[in-house]
Parts: structure tokens; sequence; C-alpha cells
């Protein structure tokens, strides 16, 4: 190795560990307002990423008519927990209200999708599909279990990554996918090539960091999130919704796997279970900042990206199994620093 191949896959680091941040800021702020540890992360990737090829193709993906099902099982959900508590007549608007949007984005896709629309509107339109399923889901698989055990949560993240794997499954086939570029520009720098993707990748995910750090210093909602990571039943006694932010904080997560999706498609072919991998790796990188700091989940991610990048120059049949491992050196000195204490 010398300097223009280190230098080289020290690029390649720092693009996929842009994409493992935005990943493991997901669950880093998902497990902190709801305790949920959400593997399902991956699965929102490969919806991002493949509803877009569908799009290209003038296909009509069924990913539109899931969000759609999901709309309205939600509001059978809402509409049976409210006749059980009295409130069915007090609640029926705010349930419609709330159904409205995701089967109005879903109708409206359907009608836009056969269209042959220029690439950023098909990922604008990937991205309004997408997005809303992550607060549906949360009303769908945790709302209910929103008081029990962090084992119980990701038990039900397991069952929840399975459903939704054999669900790409289904709508996407097993075959894989990969969209054009964004940017077919090319820049050189010594022994460098940034392709103009990559430039994309990177400063999309820095885009959306500083985004979301303002999101949570300047916004209300912003905020509501950070008391309700702070202090659950707090954030409730002045008058925060857990439930809303529960949502919220899903349909963020939702957001971002699809963006990363979308933004990774044109330099990888994707496949209906590729984001499990992917936002495992995100996940590794949030887990070394302990599932609680953003800042050390973004730097734990560009570390994943450049383990990763060299691991795969010096032993690339096992740069997986290198990547991973490293999650246990971690996990030990965290264990030593913060003996594990019973609960009363």
């Amino acid at each position: 190795m010398d300097g223009a191949i280190a230098s080289i896959l020290v690029l390649d680091g720092v693009t996929n560990g842009a994409i493992y941040a935005l990943l493991a800021l997901a669950l880093v702020l998902v497990f902190a307002v709801t305790r949920v540890i959400f593997i399902p992360q991956g699965e929102f990737v490969a919806f991002g990423a493949l509803t877009l090829a569908g799009l290209q193709l003038g296909h009509t993906p069924l990913t539109i008519h899931f969000l759609i099902a999901m709309a309205l099982l939600a509001a059978v959900l809402d509409l049976i927990a409210a006749a059980r508590a009295g409130r069915l007549a007090a609640e029926l608007v705010p349930i419609a209200l709330r159904a409205v949007p995701g089967v109005a984005i879903g109708l409206c896709a359907l009608w836009l999708a056969p269209m042959k629309l220029p690439l950023v509107a098909q990922a604008l339109l990937t991205l309004a599909v997408v997005t809303p399923m992550g607060g549906l889901l949360y009303r769908l698989a945790y709302q209910s279990l929103a008081d029990a055990s962090v084992l119980v949560l990701l038990i039900v993240s397991v069952g929840v990554h399975f459903a939704l794997t054999g669900l790409g499954l289904v709508f996407f086939g097993a075959e894989g996918s990969r969209n054009p570029s964004f940017w077919d520009a090319s820049y050189a720098a010594g022994p460098l090539m940034f392709s103009g993707q990559t430039l994309i990748i990177v400063m999309a995910s820095a885009a959306l960091i500083v985004a979301l750090w303002l999101f949570f210093e300047k916004s209300l909602y912003g905020k509501a999130l950070r008391a309700t990571a702070v202090n659950r039943l707090g954030a409730r006694l002045m008058g925060i919704s857990s439930t809303s932010a529960g949502r919220l904080s899903f349909t963020l997560a939702a957001f971002i796997g699809a963006l990363s999706g979308i933004l990774i498609s044109p330099t990888t072919t994707i496949f209906y279970d590729s984001g499990f991998l992917i936002g495992l790796k995100g996940f590794v990188a949030a887990v070394f900042a302990g599932l609680s700091s953003y800042p050390g989940a973004a730097l734990g991610a560009l570390l994943v990206g450049l383990i990763e990048s060299f691991s795969s120059f010096w032993a690339s049949a096992f740069k997986e199994v290198i990547v991973f491992t490293t999650i246990l050196p971690v996990l030990l000195w965290r264990s030593w620093r913060d003996p594990h204490h019973e609960e009363h």
C-alpha cells in the first residue's frame, strides 16, 4: 500500500461512513425517545432504493399500496381503541385527519408513478411514500407496547424486521436494482477521482446532520423530542405526548433510511434484504456512542467506514467479520466503565 491507495481507501471509507452516520443518528434518536433498538432501520434503506428503481422503470411500486394499507389499518386500530374507551364520537374526526395524509400521499403516488418523471422528482416521490411508513409502523407495532421493557421491544423489532424483509421480497422480487447517478461529473485531485455521486452523498449527509442539529436546538418539536429522551415521565407531566414523540422519531428514522437508500443506490446494487447489513453497520456505529451521543455516533460511523474500507483491501473475504468484531472491545470497555446495577 502506498499513499495513493491509502487516500483512495480513505475517500471510500468517508463516503460509506457518511451513510452509516445517518443511520446511526436515526438509531440513536429512536432509542433515546422510545427505548426501541430499531433493527428494521435498514429495511427503509432497501424500500427507498427499490421504490425509486420501480419508478425508474415506469412501474407502480407495491410500497404505495402498502402505505395506503398501513394508514387504513392504523385508522381501524384507532377506532377500536376509541370505541373501547367510550370516546368514539369525540375521536372520530382526529382519527380521520391522521389517516388522510397517508391515504392522500398514496393516491397521488398511484397517479404519478406511471409518469416518466425526472429523476429528482421520482426521488422526492419516493421520500413522500416511504417517510410516513415510519410513524405508521410505530402505531401498528410499538405504540401499544411503549411502556414494555427494552427486551420486549427488541423482540418486537426482530419480528418487524423479518416481516418487512418478507414484504420486501414480495414487493420487489429477488433481483437487485441499481439507480442512475444524480450527478455524472467526475473530478481529479491528485491520485483521487471524485465522482459527482460521492460528493452528493457527503454533502447531503453533512446537510442533513446540520438540519437535525438545528431541528433539535431551535424547533419546538425538536425540543419536545429531547425532553422525551431525557425524561419520559417528566415530558408527560409537561404536556408532551410520548406517543406523538414516538411517531415523530420513527418518521424521521424512515426519512433518513429512505434518503440513505436513494443516495447509495447509484453506487451499489440493492436487493430486498440489503438494508439489514447496511443498517447493522449503522448500529455498530451507534453502539460506539453508547446509543446516546449524536456526535459520537457520527464519529463511530466514520470509523466503521474506514475499517470496512481498509479491511476490503487487506482481507476482503473477512471485511464484514472485522467490522462487526470491533464492537466487542467497545462493549467490554463500556461494561467496565459503567457496570450494570440491578433495577428496583
